[in-house]
């Protein structure tokens, strides 16, 4: 394999398996920063040992074996006592060690390395900003300058806030566990805008040449139908899992055979996963009747459901998605609420009733590089036939985004108004 092969590989390998190398080996020595320098280990041996003795049949077993191997000579190292010793073979054998009686522990029976790294990465002993850096650090293998980019912030502060948050992790000897009921509510909150920004990644990818990451999504919706099962009084939870299956149904539709990007209104919604809106649907009613209709992600994905129920793009109700983001801006006052705001009101009413809406964003701080910007107003332009204007917002969209594919349709909108 050529060394740029390998290393896209193994760059797709670390996206994929690094939650869990990080979660195995944070189960075995308690230290989330240590497992994650570890799991980085494992990714340069396998750098330096695949080009001569080729990638493995079953590369991610290859990772997480090496990586037990790490984790096993480390604690040997420190001359750990008998009982250790006793739950490394456990862990070998891929056995739980039985553990004290804990009637008021959530019941944990759901083997999940995975979902407990969300819970330790989402503590109280963290600030929420550094809860969210951190889980879609670990959780997500998402770099630093993706993070910062998805928080709209400063990459250096980013880095920042992920190392204090490790070294905090360490020094309070944070438990690796599923919380205690009363610990739970306080939690939840981060855990779900973790899961969710970690379906955002995927769903339109940060950077990259790839529109989406198909293999983030199926983790984030993983998590959201384990947190479903774990919880399954809480609202909140079932209008998040509600709005990623509803998104994600429009995953075969949303690029063509060549990975071109296909936005919403142009894709063939025959493509649409019936099966994916109707558990959408589903969990959107559930949360609905434990009465979250008012709250954040349900009203999201009371929005993506009349996308959903649309069979025809012009049959989509407006109007009501207007509404909709109306009363999620109350409750979770936003710029880029605001902006999808706009997009909702510029096809109830026209592109002239929003452009203003626009304009007045474009003194928002946060969204200052955020390319959807320019790229919204780009459309408001072209339907209002001010060519060269959306010629350069869409310029301008694309000199902002990270992603090739996003760039190149960008682009592409520019040349468009040029010809017409």
């Amino acid at each position: 394999m050529a060394p740029h092969d390998l290393h896209r590989t193994l760059d797709a390998l670390w996206r994929m398996e690094s939650p869990r190398l990080i979660a195995r080996m944070t189960r075995m020595l308690g230290d989330v920063g240590l497992a994650e320098e570890m799991a980085q280990d494992v990714l340069v041996s396998a750098l330096e040992r695949w080009p001569a003795s080729g990638v493995p049949d079953n590369p991610a077993a290859w990772l997480m074996t090496a990586a037990k191997h790490r984790a096993i000579d480390r604690l040997r190292q420190h001359q750990l006592h008998a009982r250790k010793h006793d739950e490394l073979a456990y862990e070998l054998d891929g056995q739980d060690m039985p553990g004290p009686d804990d009637s008021d522990r959530l019941e944990d029976d759901i083997g999940d390395d995975l979902l407990r790294l969300v819970f330790i990465a989402c503590h109280p002993v963290l600030s929420t900003e550094a809860r969210t850096a951190l889980t879609l650090r670990l959780l997500g293998g998402l770099s630093t300058d993706e993070i910062a980019r998805a928080f709209l912030q400063a990459e250096p502060t980013i880095a920042q806030r992920i190392v204090r948050a490790k070294r905090t992790l360490a020094q309070k000897q944070v438990p690796f566990e599923v919380p205690r009921r009363s610990e739970l509510a306080e939690r939840l909150d981060s855990v779900l805008e973790v899961v969710y920004l970690i379906f955002n990644e995927g769903y339109s990818a940060t950077a990259g040449d790839d529109w989406m990451r198909p293999a983030l999504c199926e983790e984030a919706l993983r998590q959201g139908r384990v947190l479903a099962g774990l919880v399954p009084n809480e609202p909140e939870v079932h209008g998040l899992l509600a709005l990623m299956e509803l998104q994600a149904s429009r995953a075969r539709a949303r690029t063509a055979p060549n990975g071109t990007p296909i936005l919403l209104l142009e894709q063939d919604r025959a493509r649409w996963d019936r099966l994916q809106i109707q558990r959408g649907l589903q969990a959107l009613e559930r949360s609905v009747k434990l009465g979250g209709a008012q709250l954040p992600y349900t009203l999201q994905a009371s929005i993506a459901a009349c996308h959903a129920r649309a069979v025809r793009a012009e049959q989509t109700d407006w109007p009501r998605i207007a509404a909709l983001y109306a009363q999620l801006a109350a409750v979770m006052p936003s710029p880029v609420v605001e902006l999808n705001r706009a997009v909702a009101l510029s096809r109830a009413e026209g592109a002239a009733a929003a452009l203003p809406l626009v304009d007045a964003l474009g003194e928002e701080p946060l969204l200052r590089e955020y390319p959807q910007l320019p790229a919204v107003r780009g459309d408001l332009l072209e339907q209002l036939g001010r060519r060269g204007e959306a010629r350069e917002a869409f310029e301008r969209a694309a000199a902002l985004t990270r992603n090739a594919r996003e760039r190149d349709l960008m682009l592409a909108r520019a040349a468009a108004c040029l010809d017409a």
